[in-house]
This record gives C-alpha cells, sequence and structure tokens, in this order.
C-alpha cells in the first residue's frame, strides 16, 4: 500500500510509519521510539495533525526563546533569502555586519567579535581550537555534570554518560569536580569547589593548559546553578595562571535565566563564550562563539586553522536579527526574570505538597525538579543514569494531558518559553501537580 507523500495529505499515523520507516533519530534505540507528530506551532503551543494541543514546557531543547511562529522571524528569514540565500563566508555580507555589531552591544563585558558556526557543538570545537591556538597549550579542563554537544570533541568535554559510547574522543581533556555532586541536595561549599579545580590545575600544570571549560548554569544535568562566588573564583585562578575561562551559554543565554547571558548574574566575563539555541531562537541552525579583544587581536597577526562551509550563513544571520529585535521590542528578558519569580513559587508550592520533590533549582526561566524516594535519607526516584517505573509513569501522564518537557534521570524540566504569561505557566504546573500525586506513591508506599 503506498503512502500519499503531498504536502498535508498524510495523517498522522503515516507521518510516524514514514519517520521511522526512512528517518534515523537522535539519542534513541530506533525500534523503541514512539515519537509524537507535530503539524504546527504557535507560541508556547503544538499541535498535531489531529488538532490536540501540546504545552510545551521546555522551549523544546531550552531554545525556542521567543516562542514559536513569530511572524516578524519568519518574514525577516523570507527576506533574507529572496535577496541572498548564500556565498562562502570569506565574502561580508550587510546581514553579517548588522548582526555582529548588534552582538557586540549586548555580549558581556569588552567582547566585540564573534565567530559564526551551525550550531552549540560546532562553537565547542572552534572555541578548543581558538583556545589551542592562541595559548599554544593542548589541555582542557571540563566537568563530569557537563554536556556541551555531540561532535567530537564536544562530546569528549561531556562529563555524562552519553560521552561513554563515543569514547575514545579527543586527547587531553581532564576532568575537575564539579559544584554540585549527583545524589546530594546541594552544591558543595564554594571554597571547596574551588580547591578540587586548582588542586587539578596544579598537578596538570597550568602551563600545560589552555582552558577551563563550563557551562554557566548546567543544563541538561540538572539545572545546577554556581553559588555566589565560584564564577569569580574561577576567572581568578585562570587570570593568575594564564588560562582562558571559556563559558557554554548555549542554553543558559539570550534571557533564559531573566538576563542577556547567565554570565551577568555574576559580572563575569570570560575570555571566551560559546552561543546558539536561542540565538535564533532555533528558527535556523546558528552558533557562535564570542571573544575578547585580546583573543581577536591574536588572530589578527596568526592564521586560524578552523572554518566551516556554512559559517556566517545569511538566511540564518537574518533570523538571528530578526530574533533579538524579538526579545527588545516585546520586553522577553525582562518578561523572564519577573516570570523567573512565578516559576519559583510554583516550584515552592509543589515541594511543600509533594514528599517526592525533593529539591527545586531555578533562575529566571532556567527550572527543574528532582524527585526522590526520600528527602532523609536522601534518595532520589531513579539510579544514575537511570529511570523508574514512577518517572515513566510521570512521562506518560504529561503526555496523555498536553505537556511536553524533558524528563532526565529524577528531574523535571520547567523551561518554557519566555513569552509564556502566568495563566500558561499556571497551566503546566497543574498538570505537574497531578503527575506528582504518582510520584508520591513510591514515598508513601
Amino acid at each position: 500500500m503506498s503512502i500519499e507523500t503531498a504536502p498535508g495529505a498524510m495523517t498522522t499515523s503515516e507521518i510516524v510509519a514514514l519517520n521511522r520507516e526512512h528517518t534515523f533519530f537522535s539519542w534513541s534505540v530506533q525500534g523503541a521510539i514512539d515519537p509524537i507528530a507535530i503539524d504546527h506551532a504557535e507560541g508556547v503551543w503544538l499541535y498535531t495533525p489531529d488538532g490536540d494541543r501540546i504545552l510545551d514546557f521546555n522551549s523544546q531543547l531550552m531554545s525556542v526563546n521567543i516562542g514559536h511562529g513569530d511572524r516578524r522571524v519568519i518574514d525577516a528569514i523570507t527576506e533574507q533569502a529572496t535577496k541572498l540565500q548564500y556565498v562562502q563566508p570569506a565574502f561580508a555580507t550587510e546581514i553579517r555586519a548588522r548582526l555582529g555589531q548588534k552582538l557586540a552591544e549586548i555580549l558581556p563585558g569588552d567582547m566585540d567579535k564573534v565567530f559564526f558556526t551551525l550550531g552549540g557543538a560546532e562553537a565547542i570545537e572552534n572555541a578548543i581550537k581558538l583556545a589551542r591556538h592562541y595559548t599554544g597549550r593542548t589541555k582542557v579542563l571540563a566537568r563530569y555534570r557537563a554536556y556541551h554537544g555531540a561532535t567530537m570533541g564536544a562530546m569528549t568535554l561531556t562529563g555524562d554518560p552519553r560521552r561513554w559510547a563515543n569514547e575514545p574522543g579527543l586527547v587531553g581533556v581532564v576532568r575537575y569536580p564539579d559544584t554540585h555532586r549527583w545524589g546530594e541536595a546541594e552544591p558543595r561549599p564554594v571554597a571547596e569547589s574551588l580547591q578540587g579545580l586548582e588542586d587539578v590545575v596544579r598537578y596538570e600544570g597550568p602551563h600545560t593548559i589552555a582552558a577551563i571549560f563550563l557551562e554557566t548554569i548546567v543544563g541538561t544535568n540538572g539545572i545546577l546553578i554556581p553559588p555566589d562566588g565560584y564564577l569569580q573564583g574561577v576567572r581568578e585562578l585562570c587570570d593568575r595562571h594564564g588560562i582562558l575561562m571559556v563559558a557554554d551559554e548555549v542554553m543558559a543565554g539570550f534571557g533564559r535565566t531573566g538576563r542577556w547571558f547567565a554570565v551577568d548574574h555574576w559580572n563575569v566575563v570570560p575570555d571566551l563564550m560559546a552561543m546558539a539555541k536561542g540565538l535564533t531562537s532555533s528558527y535556523l541552525p546558528l552558533g557562535a562563539v564570542a571573544m575578547r579583544p585580546h583573543i581577536a587581536e591574536h588572530f589578527d597577526r596568526n592564521m586560524y586553522y578552523g572554518g566551516l562551509t556554512y559559517s556566517s550563513h545569511p538566511v540564518s544571520l537574518a533570523a538571528s536579527l530578526a530574533t533579538i529585535r524579538v526579545y527588545e521590542e516585546d520586553g522577553l528578558i525582562e518578561n523572564a526574570a519577573r516570570m523567573g519569580g512565578v516559576l519559583r513559587q510554583h516550584h515552592e508550592r509543589l515541594a511543600a505538597k509533594h514528599p517526592s520533590v525533593g529539591a527545586h533549582r531555578s533562575l529566571g526561566l532556567f527550572g527543574i525538579l528532582d524527585l526522590v524516594r526520600s528527602r532523609d535519607p536522601w534518595t532520589p526516584m531513579t539510579p544514575f543514569n537511570g529511570t523508574s517505573d514512577e518517572m515513566k509513569a510521570v512521562g506518560r501522564y504529561f503526555r496523555e494531558h498536553g505537556l511536553y518537557t524533558m524528563l532526565a534521570n529524577n528531574s523535571i524540566h520547567t523551561n518554557p518559553p519566555l513569552c509564556i504569561t502566568e495563566d500558561e505557566l499556571a497551566h503546566g504546573f497543574e498538570i505537574i501537580d497531578a503527575a506528582l500525586d504518582i510520584a508520591d506513591q513510591a514515598v508513601d508506599g
């Protein structure tokens, strides 16, 4: 039986069947996937071909920051595609000039130059190259509770178990202690975390280390917010030893935390900063590495041995410039800060009501709930790098009741688009509230 492939002619079951038969899904056992078919999206809502509505409570992959379907960005994409679709990155274009100038206005501190990539992983790859070329050193430091991307270098910097199947990876990557340990409710004391980092620097030899990489706020591995003083301490250590500080702001950047960039909360300026996701609100692929003047000036005199066919792609750049305008015109950075307080109140209410909520963390609209079987002794709802029947049941409840968000290990992510309203936020937490009754059975039972 043939399947009709004319646009708009497929049923939901046909869409899913063809997707499964001819396309390959990431991070999945292919025979076990059960994807949801999506037809269109608007604001904070996804719509299936059958007309069912799903609340996007994770901004897809913490990336559709302005919400879905904004005509201002779509029109900018169309206009640029009509004028100039592509030139190779050795050419200069007006849209490249305008976006570069705009980013220089909003980047932290004295950062004023960017290298454009096609996504966050490529931004990390080029940050590694820039750091090594600039310093002449080879080692890079990274943490275990980190995710930096799925390309070879970025995956090696990634510390979580997704790295295991992709090893061996890049030579010269060394781990240093995290601020938060798995299975603990609170971060380690700042002095302890910084001492652990300094010990690694000492043992490895500071003269061999090009850069220290960190997610400003760890994303998929737990929305781990650094305690006050930690980022400042990393900055001081890097300055003392001539090591570059590289901040991964792929998830935390572009308003997610209620500031343009998460580092702005601690008034720290990294030497290099990776960006993507909210850079275009994921309307088109785009990433970037921002750099401070002393890095950029080095390459005024020295060759940079790196490049990408689609670097500075004009249509993606147009999407980014339009997206930044939406942040500004709609006050989305300010809305994320304001709604962040509302989100935290929902977290606190659920923690007070449900014994399965052991901890919650948030900054702006970057949030998470950690589920436990017991608060004392602290017992996560799942084993490390695992799941449980309760978490699976919570996930099914979300799907059946029209909520999409990320479930990872024992955690429920709460990262909606920055345009979300109080009513929409409350609707999402109503569904989570009901689902937590399922998780509570593991505690009460």
